[in-house]
């Protein structure tokens, strides 16, 4: 299987676990999310890493084999004194079927290099870019061996880089441009952007997810349930750009190749593409439907 085949290539929706609480992970799994991120990092205070490791390994046994591929586990960075620890267990888990890694704070493609004998032959890497060093070695961070997609971690990035950012972020948008282009220079599915922070109003979540998916994003980290359903709605097209979508793939198809017109406007090779990946989101939101246990 390649990357760009794989399940998660096209996942929309990432929701964080803190791994302190594995009872969590099963009703994470059930909430929509695409795809469930058990979190060893920051979720987890320094005290409590070895007891939530050792947490997430007695639960993960508990999963179904279905439901561990739609897991991965966020470690503590390179360079921090839970690196090795956490290797270790990703080992046990990945070899148990869950999906891969999420790596913070990615900056070299070296640290990476270590993560590849706990994935095995079978276990993929998102690395997050949230440094300007990372974004410096994003193009080696993107093209070493076994990056599912790339991810943004918008808030630790301002941080890195002493910004102070407006509450539209538009100061990002050089940024998040980066990343996509590096994913796409790279051959990767589509990157996954930042969290949002509001975990009330579901207007917000959709119309951030929504900004991620007109910038080039493939999906978007999301903190809590009730983020899920507004991101999956932002992703997934309306009724509308589907009909439209159909419209212009049937033409082209009916055309074999010519010229053809749809609602009085041309159709050529871009508006097949883009028309392409309105039904590919499509597909993605039905296959949903079908995976939530």
């Amino acid at each position: 299987m390649t990357v760009n085949s794989h399940p998660l290539a096209t996942a929309t929706s990432w929701l964080f676990v803190p791994a302190s609480r594995p009872e969590r992970i099963a009703k994470a799994l059930a909430s929509g999310a695409d795809a469930v991120i058990v979190d060893l990092e920051d979720a987890v205070a320094p005290q409590d890493k070895e007891g939530a490791r050792a947490a997430l390994l007695a639960a993960f046994g508990q999963l179904q084999t279905a439901e561990r591929a739609r897991v991965l586990v966020r470690i503590n960075a390179h360079g921090t004194p839970w690196f090795d620890g956490d290797q270790q267990a990703l080992a046990q888990l990945v070899a148990q079927g869950a999906a891969g890694v999420v790596l913070p704070k990615a900056e070299t493609a070296e640290a990476m290099a270590l993560l590849l004998p706990a994935l095995g032959a079978q276990g993929l890497l998102v690395p997050i870019i949230e440094s300007v060093a990372g974004l410096h070695a994003i193009d080696a961070i993107a093209r070493a061996p076994r990056v599912l997609r790339l991810a943004f971690g918008h808030l630790d990035f301002q941080v890195d880089a002493g910004m102070a950012c407006a509450e539209d972020e538009s100061e990002l948008l050089p940024v998040r441009l980066a990343v996509v282009l590096a994913a796409r220079r790279a051959q990767l599915p589509a990157p996954i952007d930042g969290v949002t922070v509001n975990t009330q109003e579901a207007a917000v979540v959709q119309a951030d997810a929504a900004r991620a998916l007109r910038g080039g994003f493939g999906g978007k980290l999301s903190i809590h349930p009730m983020q899920v359903a507004p991101i999956n709605a932002a992703f997934a097209p309306t009724d509308a750009q589907l009909q439209r979508a159909q419209q212009v793939l049937a033409a082209a198809e009916a055309a074999q190749g010519g010229v053809c017109v749809v609602d009085g406007r041309m159709v050529d090779a871009p508006v097949i593409a883009l028309a392409q990946k309105t039904l590919q989101r499509h597909q993605q939101a039905q296959r949903r439907l079908q995976t939530v246990v």
